[in-house]
């Protein structure tokens, strides 16, 4: 699939947001006045942030309202609801903390439960797809956004202990992730014979290509990445986004200054790692339609 950016970046930054919004939403760290102001601004920063970026990718953005009227039968419709809801409830939630230095735990944990629950709708709008067998994996996809939502909202939270758990439960399912997912497409018994219906004949190839040009289905959804280029991503994206992050909550340290400073720089480094991870998310996923092109 064609890596869109501004895909990324909404995949990227609101799993971020949400999962700091649901660390605050139960009261970690248990912060009110002005520091709960510059927590909550960055969760909706971040949160919002993304979902803005979202729209770039749609052709008429002037229309993703209508989204919202699909929640029956759609998952991008009941992520759309489910972000709003969780921005409005924690919203409310973040009224109390900032202006009346107050708790609401009722509030907190609907808040926190939509936030999370906005990061699993965001997954099953791509593990739902069966015409991309890299993303239609049950439930690692899911897991993988989940672990990484968590742990990035862990560390922005200043939750060094459940961060360090957490990095390591998205650095297993990571790998898990791409270990199942190299072998997804060759297992799904989705082929050429298949899909045409002639298997039963013998052995089926395309004659000629469709076309001698490049069209829509080729640009989006036949994009081949080098499996060296791949890997050395790969490297990069776990070393970035759980490696160091780990390594560096790890390092023993006395002055609180230093402390800060390393967990700000596991933070910056755990959010290029994800946007490098999530690259390969969409660039290895391969759609069943490149099989009427000879590329897969």
């Amino acid at each position: 699939m064609h890596p869109a950016p501004s895909v990324i970046a909404f995949t990227t930054l609101s799993g971020l947001g949400f999962g700091l919004l649901f660390f605050l939403g139960l009261g970690l760290p248990a912060v009110t006045g002005g520091v709960a102001f510059v927590f909550f601004t960055i969760a909706y920063g971040l949160a919002v942030g993304g979902l803005l970026a979202s729209t770039f990718h749609l052709g008429r953005p002037e229309r993703a309202w209508k989204a919202f009227s699909q929640w029956r039968t759609s998952w991008l419709s009941r992520e759309g609801c489910c972000a709003v809801a969780a921005l409005l409830t924690m919203g409310l939630y973040a009224i109390g903390a900032i202006f009346l230095d107050r708790h609401w735990p009722f509030v907190g944990a609907l808040g926190a439960a939509l936030s999370i629950g906005t990061v699993f709708t965001t997954s099953m709008i791509y593990a739902q797809l069966r015409t991309v067998p890299r993303w239609n994996m049950m439930p690692l996809t899911p897991a993988l956004f989940l672990t990484l939502a968590l742990a990035g909202g862990a560390l922005l939270a200043g939750q060094q202990d459940q961060a360090t758990g957490l990095l390591g439960l998205a650095g297993l399912t990571l790998l898990a992730y791409w270990h199942q997912g190299d072998r997804a497409f060759a297992t799904s018994g989705t082929t050429l014979a298949s899909a045409t219906g002639l298997g039963r004949i013998g052995q089926v190839r395309a004659f000629e290509p469709p076309h001698t040009g490049t069209n829509y289905l080729l640009r989006e959804f036949v994009h081949v990445v080098g499996r060296k280029h791949a890997q050395k991503l790969r490297v990069i994206g776990f070393a970035l986004a759980i490696g160091l992050p780990l390594l560096l909550l790890l390092v023993p340290v006395s002055g609180l200054a230093l402390k800060h400073a390393l967990a700000g720089l596991a933070v910056l480094s755990h959010m290029a790692g994800v946007v490098c991870t999530r690259w390969l998310f969409f660039a290895e996923a391969e759609h069943v339609v490149g099989l009427y092109y000879g590329k897969r």
